[in-house]
This record gives structure tokens, C-alpha cells and sequence, in this order.
């Protein structure tokens, strides 16, 4: 059995996660429109994939709970970037829709997305940063 004095923290990978997320975030923040947080993106880049979708949908295709994926809507909402409507299938069930503003600026920020992420796997050869991609989807 190893010894807590053994431990360093420097090579512990929940660590490692947090520094990168840290240096990721750094770049995101600089690169993307004012106000467009990573949660805001994530949402809206998927409305842009997807087309409209319930909160709850949404929520689970941008890993975001309940709690947190409302609060992202309603803060698009109010910028009025994004917009709801009816389900034609189920009247109980309101679809988040991209608003023509909300398009617009998604449209604006992927090719800045795509730069944050060049400069987040900037270090790593592209052999790499496509290794590092799959062991990561590997760990979900």
C-alpha cells in the first residue's frame, strides 16, 4: 500500500482536468462574443445542430441538469436569442427555437469556437489531439 505522502498532486488527472478546463476556458473567454458563456454556446450550437428541442432534451444533449439548463434558457430568452413554441406532436410540450438574433450570432461565434479549440489542443500534434479526443470520450 502507498503512503499519503506519495501523493502529489501534479499528476493526479482530476488536477490535470481542472488546469486545462482553466487554460480552455481563458481562451474561450477570449475569443467569443461578449456575453456568449460556454453554457450559452453550447445551447444555442446545439439548437443550431438539432433545430428546436424541449428544455429537457436540450438539457441532456448539452450535459447540463435541469436547474442549469433553465436558467441558460431563460437568460437566452431575455436577450431574445432564443424563442419557444408549441410541439405540433404534444401541445403540453414547448420547443426551444433559435430566434433569427440567435441564428445570427451562433452563425458568428462556431468559427470562433473552432479556434478556441485549435488553441486548447494547440500543444498536441494533430495525431494527438484526435488520441486525447477518443481517450476522453472513453472516460464518459
Amino acid at each position: 500500500m502507498t503512503s499519503p505522502k506519495t501523493y502529489i498532486l501534479e499528476n493526479q488527472i482530476g488536477h490535470i482536468l481542472r488546469k486545462v478546463s482553466q487554460r480552455h476556458s481563458g481562451i474561450f473567454s477570449s475569443q467569443m462574443p461578449t456575453d456568449l458563456t460556454p453554457t450559452r454556446f453550447a445551447a444555442m450550437a446545439k439548437l443550431y445542430e438539432c433545430g428546436p428541442l424541449s428544455q429537457n432534451e436540450l438539457g441532456r444533449l448539452t450535459a447540463m441538469d435541469v436547474a442549469t439548463i433553465k436558467g441558460v434558457v431563460d437568460r437566452l430568452r431575455v436577450r431574445k436569442l432564443v424563442d419557444s413554441k408549441k410541439d405540433p406532436t404534444d401541445a403540453r410540450r414547448q420547443l426551444i427555437k433559435l430566434t433569427a438574433k440567435g441564428e445570427s450570432l451562433i452563425e458568428t461565434a462556431i468559427p470562433s469556437a473552432m479556434k478556441v479549440t485549435k488553441q486548447t489542443v494547440d500543444p498536441l500534434s494533430q495525431v494527438e489531439s484526435k488520441q486525447l479526443i477518443k481517450l476522453l470520450n472513453k472516460m464518459l
